[in-house]
């Protein structure tokens, strides 16, 4: 089962990826920085499947995939640097960012300065909104695109290389998928519901907040 659903996924990234050669990556990673939930770590290991079948260069599947990260960045920023806080406080919950996830992103910045937007870059999850609290805070825009762009670069280089080795060990993997297809399912599914029921819980508790202090205003 789990190797039937891998496979059409791997055969429609294959098909954009093969189809479009480096542009597909920049346009797949590029979705995802603008928090639409393609996650990269779907997209480059396959693109990391194909340089093991020869049909891409290592280097430059890592390069598009950081540059996509970037481009998919700047809509994120923009929203942020004209949009505000307040803005998000209101309709970030439409994406499931929330208040709690601007706060622990405010604190990564208070805590490392600039270069906390280089090591968001290499943290799930965290990666695909901290552009949204970079624009709030102005973070000066040379600086932040340029560690946006390195950040990526280490996070792509690591996925596609982890393709790599799945390509090279498909048919052991097979076998292991084969035997635990069920169990790998729910299991991601759990961690995809407990994602979005934190989530979805703290947008209502930040609503629930936020109607308390307007009705004792």
């Amino acid at each position: 089962m789990l190797e039937n659903i891998l496979g059409e996924l791997a055969k429609w990234i294959e098909h954009v990826i093969s189809t479009t050669g480096p542009a597909g990556i920049m346009a797949l990673m590029a979705i995802e920085s603008c928090n639409i939930p393609l996650p990269s770590e779907a997209v480059l290991p396959f693109a990391g499947y194909l340089v093991s079948k020869g049909a891409m260069n290592f280097h430059v599947a890592a390069f598009a995939g950081a540059i996509g990260c970037v481009i998919g960045s700047v809509p994120s920023y923009y929203l942020g640097y004209f949009g505000g806080r307040k803005f998000f406080e209101k309709y970030g919950k439409y994406v499931l960012v929330t208040k709690k996830d601007l706060d622990e992103a405010d604190k990564l910045v208070d805590k490392y300065g600039d270069w906390a937007f280089f090591l968001c870059r290499m943290l799930p999850v965290v990666r695909t909104f901290i552009s949204f609290p970079a624009g709030i805070l102005k973070a000066r825009k040379r600086i932040f695109f340029t560690l946006t762009f390195v950040g990526s670069l280490v996070w792509s280089y690591l996925l596609v290389y982890v393709g790599v080795k799945l390509g090279e060990n498909l048919d052991k993997l097979k076998v292991i998928w084969s035997k635990f297809d069920i169990v790998i399912i729910v299991v991601c599914l759990i961690l995809a519901g407990l994602y979005a029921y934190r989530h979805i819980k703290q947008v209502m508790n930040e609503e629930k907040e936020q109607t308390e202090e307007n009705n004792d205003k």
